[in-house]
């Protein structure tokens, strides 16, 4: 699940309970609260990736300055944490069908 989905889902969600509750405004990515958290966590992810690629393409390309083990130590970074996204995605979905699946 990409992070536009996820933030699909969440306004979904969010948007759902505002109904219930008989609030009517809409929210958006860059909200307070969980969104905001968690959309500002896939993109931190999604910059340690980024800079990790950026820094190995230097490193291919032979740019000074870039040494192979901070390029690896980046790609290690990136990785752990694309690991936890994933992780916190999964508990995530979980707990949503959880939620749905309750008996009202």
């Amino acid at each position: 699940m990409s992070a536009p989905a996820i933030s699909q889902a969440l306004q979904q969600m969010q948007s759902l309970a505002n109904q219930a509750a008989g609030n009517s405004t809409p929210a958006t990515a860059g909200s307070g609260g969980f969104t905001g958290e968690l959309y500002s966590a896939i993109s931190r992810i999604n910059s340690l990736k980024q800079s990790a690629n950026t820094q190995a393409k230097a490193f291919e390309a032979g740019a000074p300055g870039v040494e192979l083990n901070d390029v690896m130590v980046d790609m290690q970074k990136a990785s752990i944490a694309f690991e936890m996204g994933t992780q916190v995605r999964n508990r995530f979905v979980t707990a949503y069908k959880d939620v749905m699946n309750m008996q009202v």
